[in-house]
């Protein structure tokens, strides 16, 4: 390894370390609330931003994604580094069932057709008491 890659490598072990429990696992396709830190002239305060993840971005310490939020006719999409100090905090609110892994034609679709069907995840359900279970 050269002494770029060492870096980057200690640099993640030491911010993953930190920030571990505030990291889900989640993938394009899921609607993501993200928690970034707005820093106003002295104050700080926590902003929401609420959309769908329509691509993800892995390569160590520079790994990002992108967000899309559709506000009546205006869309905004928002790219947020995974390992920032201002992302705060990432909650996966709905898993989404897709087959790319980018999702760029969301932006040329409205309405019916740019929804994303939610995945349903089966648990197996508890065996009933006096069962047994083989």
């Amino acid at each position: 390894m050269n002494l770029l890659q060492q870096f980057n490598a200690r640099q993640m072990e030491s911010l993953i370390a930190g920030k571990a429990e505030s990291i889900p696992f989640f993938r394009a396709g899921d609607t993501l609330s993200v928690h970034v830190r707005i820093v106003e002239g002295e104050r700080q305060r926590i902003q929401r931003f609420e959309g769908v993840c329509i691509a993800r971005r892995n390569s160590g310490l520079q790994s990002s994604f992108l967000v899309r939020r559709v506000t009546g006719a205006v869309a905004v999409e928002r790219r947020f580094l995974l390992c920032s100090p201002s992302v705060h905090k990432i909650e996966v609110l709905r898993r989404g069932r897709v087959r790319r892994a980018k999702l760029y034609f969301l932006r040329e679709r409205s309405g019916k057709s740019a929804r994303i069907k939610e995945l349903k995840v089966h648990r197996p359900t508890a065996p009933a008491s006096g069962q047994v279970v083989s």
